[in-house]
């Protein structure tokens, strides 16, 4: 394992799979290292230099390589012996690559970053089997290759003229980015809509001042202050046209008449005898019809079935009626 870490590149496969890449970094790195001459036909070059390119080669080969060819010596006849026996993969590598080239499309991968990555690797393979691809067949390949819902964006590039493969995938590239970003702003909200703003609720009335943020209802006593859900504080003065036995309804919608007398009196029901006006503690109704519309109310949820047998000769003057309006017969809400 210690000499896979000092490889300059990837070693000869046996099965010679990877010979053609092999080849081209093996003479990149011989050029580097001044000994480019040994592996060609009738070089002068030292002993030295050939003994140099020998020990490069063979630390490059598989170990079952390197046991086949253990008596050559010379790097010129080593790399003509690696040639005659996988040279052949040229003509394996080339119609898989001609097959792939013809059938590549750019409306058939998801990104053109895929789409150039696989037009440079397919280009690749052509050269090294000895096709010539210029730029203009990977411009022309691009350009016939888009989908049919973007002809008139593929007119426009062609318009544009480009000379090299290169200026046209930064073009689509910068393109691609740009759409990204166009959809996310789309889709972040509905088209039309826009941000919710911050709310902040202010409320007065003539017992005290309510002011919060978030939900809930502030608590305070007297003037002080008083945390409750959400955050938000309740001051005013308690004692004044407030009572925290009963729940008075706003009246919301004013018609402008004003009530004299009852200005500030919100029309609800008495909690004692069921009348308007006024409030419970302050109710001045007969103790008598007080009890009868208590008793009412503790008989509301039971039916009672009432048959009345008049007779002709009865006197409804002797009957103790007492009157009542509908409202006596209704319970306010409780809190």
């Amino acid at each position: 394992m210690s000499n896979l870490a000092k490889l300059e590149f990837v070693a000869l496969d046996i099965t010679g799979k990877n010979y053609l890449s092999w080849v081209l970094d093996a003479e990149i790195h011989l050029d580097a290292n001044g000994l480019g001459e040994t592996i060609k036909k009738d070089n002068t070059t030292t002993n030295q230099d050939k003994a140099k390119a020998m020990i490069f080669l063979r630390h490059h080969l598989h170990e079952g390589l390197k046991a086949e060819y253990l008596t050559v010596k010379d790097p010129l006849t080593l790399w003509n012996n690696l040639k005659e026996r996988y040279d052949h993969q040229k003509t394996v590598i080339l119609p898989k690559a001609r097959y792939e080239w013809m059938h590549l499309r750019l409306q058939d991968f998801k990104t053109v970053s895929e789409f150039n990555s696989a037009m440079f690797r397919i280009s690749s393979q052509l050269k090294l089997c000895g096709e010539n691809i210029t730029d203009q067949d990977m411009l022309e390949k691009t350009f016939s290759t888009f989908h049919a819902s973007n002809i008139l964006l593929q007119q426009q590039y062609r318009e544009k003229g480009f000379k090299k493969y290169s200026e046209l995938i930064s073009c689509l590239l910068v393109a691609e980015q740009n759409n990204e970003l166009l959809m996310k702003n789309h889709e972040s909200r509905p088209t039309g809509s826009a941000s919710f703003p911050e709310v902040n609720v202010a409320m007065h009335n003539n017992s005290g001042q309510f002011q919060g943020r978030g939900r809930g209802n502030g608590r305070g006593r007297g003037r002080g202050h008083g945390r409750g859900r959400g955050q938000g504080y309740y001051r005013g003065d308690h004692s004044k046209n407030i009572s925290f036995h009963q729940k008075w309804k706003n009246n919301e919608e004013k018609t402008g008449k004003e009530k004299s007398g009852h200005n500030n009196v919100q029309e609800n029901s008495c909690y004692r005898c069921g009348g308007k006006g006024h409030w419970s503690r302050t109710c001045r109704t007969p103790k008598h019809l007080v009890d009868l519309y208590q008793a009412s109310l503790k008989n509301k949820n039971k039916k009672i079935e009432t048959n009345l047998v008049c007779d002709d000769n009865f006197d409804n003057s002797e009957l103790d009626v007492t009157h009542l309006d509908v409202a006596d017969f209704f319970e306010e809400n409780k809190n």
